[in-house]
């Protein structure tokens, strides 16, 4: 039976979508303090404010990060949510679980906490959701002792870093997203447990130019695999594609009747640069003006294959709508080899110029794109010494100023103002 009245969020139960409001209730049969979940929420949404106080860090023996703190700030109405922290769990890379391992999980979690979840928002991590101070440390002792795992990043520190599938289950993958993942992971345990940064900061790996865990739009820096040679083009494949023998998109539309296959209309003219052209049966591609979307591999997959020339694009500065609102990540390197035969040198020595930069010129709060934005492009290239390219500019056009050194101008800046009025004379 209901501990409290929630009409308002009853109507979260009706619909023929599943509600999360349906899930807490059948949790409270066995976790009581559910119904206080509940109820506290049914008074938000009359007071239209929450009712999480804020304030204070709560946290286990030796790490900064790892637990959300929560408390109610009406705790004697709702007792069970007087404590009710958040406890990110570090997720494997590509999320590959065993059911061993989430039964063993869930039953920690039925022991110490409320036995709610929320597996893999936008942070990454595996979240469990609701438990007492007092818990915490022996929680946390068995995580790590008993089940080998170990507390996700919170905080100003470098979060859990999270990966596509990559190489273990994907063709389109140009490095191994997982191995990076995970080396990176351990090579990085003091960033994610003990803050240091001026707010948070994301990796995460994306293995080809699709993007599949969207590290363009939600990582401060953001590995997203490309290719450098040109685009491996099978002709018989495109002509089974033409001839309606290969279902296009992977077979990802059947179930509908879409008309035959249209290789202008499907591919050649979504061409982003407009690249793609048929010369009778063949298709050509001028792999110069490429900009590596993916769009006409994804639709012909048995007849198109990135190039062989692999590695990856370095994108840094993607956020949520905080300071400045949400910003996509910036191109800053186009291309850079990922092997772990130097177990990523490369990419920590990237890593950790933007690190150096940031502690020292970011601001409280104030992610690495802000920081960027504040600062302005040119002088983050000039601190990551790499030379200005197209790819760099954003917008072309819209700012009629170019900027100069003196070393770059003949005879520098101190000349003869009366020669230079004669020469430019109204």
């Amino acid at each position: 039976m209901a501990k409290h009245d929630t009409p308002l969020l009853d109507e979260l139960e009706k619909g023929p979508w599943p509600s999360f409001v349906t899930d807490m209730k059948r949790q409270a049969e066995t976790h009581p303090e559910c119904w206080d979940i509940l109820g506290q929420l049914e008074l938000s949404f009359k007071d239209r404010i929450t009712h999480w106080k804020h304030g204070g860090i709560v946290g286990v023996f030796g790490y900064g990060g790892g637990i959300v703190g929560r408390y109610s700030d009406v705790p004697k109405q709702f007792p069970g949510v007087e404590h009710f922290h958040t406890v990110r769990i570090a997720q494997p890379s590509g999320l590959y679980y065993s059911t061993k391992n989430l039964r063993s999980l869930m039953d920690l979690w039925d022991k110490y906490g409320s036995g709610m979840t929320n597996m893999h928002g936008s942070t990454g991590d595996m979240i469990l959701l609701g438990t007492r101070t007092e818990n915490l440390e022996p929680l946390f002792w068995d995580l790590t002792h008993d089940l080998d795992q170990d507390l996700g990043g919170s905080g100003s520190n470098l979060r859990t870093p999270s990966c596509c599938l990559g190489d273990s289950r994907c063709e389109w993958s140009c490095y191994d997203a997982q191995d990076v993942c995970y080396h990176l992971t351990m090579h990085y345990q003091d960033e994610i447990h003990r803050p240091a940064f001026p707010y948070k900061f994301k990796f995460k790996f994306s293995g080809c130019p699709n993007d599949c865990v969207a590290a363009i739009a939600r990582s401060d820096f953001a590995v997203i695999g490309t290719w450098k040679d040109d685009i491996q083009v099978d002709q018989a494949g495109v002509k089974e594609y033409m001839a309606g023998n290969y279902p296009a998109n992977g077979g990802a539309h059947a179930g509908r009747d879409w008309g035959a296959f249209d290789i202008k209309k499907e591919v050649l003219d979504i061409c982003p640069t407009e690249c793609m052209w048929m010369e009778g049966d063949e298709l050509k591609i001028d792999n110069s003006e490429c900009t590596r979307c993916m769009h006409c591999i994804n639709v012909m997959p048995r007849a198109l294959k990135p190039g062989k020339e692999k590695g990856a694009t370095i994108c840094i500065g993607a956020k949520a709508p905080i300071l400045d609102g949400a910003q996509f990540a910036t191109m800053v390197i186009p291309f850079i080899e990922v092997s772990k035969d130097n177990e990523y040198e490369n990419l920590i020595d990237v890593i950790e110029q933007v690190w150096d930069w940031w502690m020292e010129v970011g601001k409280n709060r104030e992610r690495v794109g802000e920081t960027m934005q504040r600062i302005g492009l040119p002088t983050f290239l000039k601190v990551m010494e790499i030379d200005a390219m197209p790819q760099h500019v954003k917008e072309p056009r819209s700012n009629p100023y170019v900027f100069w050194k003196e070393e770059e101008v003949e005879g520098g800046f101190e000349r003869d103002v009366e020669e230079f009025r004669r020469k430019h004379a109204a």
